[in-house]
């Protein structure tokens, strides 16, 4: 039996996942946040980063460079509209976007945010092997495969699995001392 569509659907919770985590403000500053937030520039909702340029100076500063100067304002309004929680400073050159320092209160709140989204990555992970086993099941019920081949596949599937929830609990964990060592 083929294990492929097993795998790259885990691995595609996996690259979930971990495209999630990086848009949890964690006290530093990284442009992953902004990925989601878009600009309406000549009609057409386009992120952030197509039109300026977006760096990192320093550990709690993103810095966003438009190309054009007259996108200043709407890159401006964009932001404060999204729920990223920071107020971009406008000079009127660039948007400077400073990350508060983070509390304790607030680093277990993200801890347990951090958290449930693992759990939910663990649960896609676990409807994958569901849908993986019941395949085996179907096969075996129509003679496609027998039924130690039933057991060798639900074996193999379970080692998949198992070492996908492994890794999320992985980058849960790299995550988790990244937020509380802040």
């Amino acid at each position: 039996m083929d294990f492929t569509s097993v795998k790259d659907r885990m691995e595609k919770t996996i690259i979930v996942f971990s495209e999630k985590l990086s848009e949890v403000r964690a006290g530093r500053a990284n442009p992953a946040i902004l990925n989601k937030v878009k600009i309406d520039y000549y009609g057409t909702p386009t992120p952030i980063n197509q039109v300026a340029g977006v760096s990192v100076p320093e550990a709690r500063l993103i810095v966003i460079q438009p190309w054009d100067a007259s996108v200043l304002k709407e890159i401006e309004k964009a932001i404060l509209a999204s729920d990223i929680g920071i107020n971009p400073n406008n000079d009127g050159k660039v948007i400077r976007l400073a990350f508060p320092e983070l509390n304790e209160e607030r680093r277990k709140e993200l801890v347990k945010d951090i958290k449930k989204m693992a759990e939910d990555a663990k649960v896609a992970v676990r409807g994958v092997r569901r849908d993986g086993l019941d395949e085996a099941k179907a096969k075996q019920k129509n003679s496609e495969i027998t039924e130690d081949e039933l057991k060798a596949a639900e074996t193999e599937i379970q080692k998949i699995t198992d070492k996908y929830v492994e890794e999320i609990d992985q980058i849960l964990a790299n995550k988790e001392k990244e937020v509380m060592s802040i």
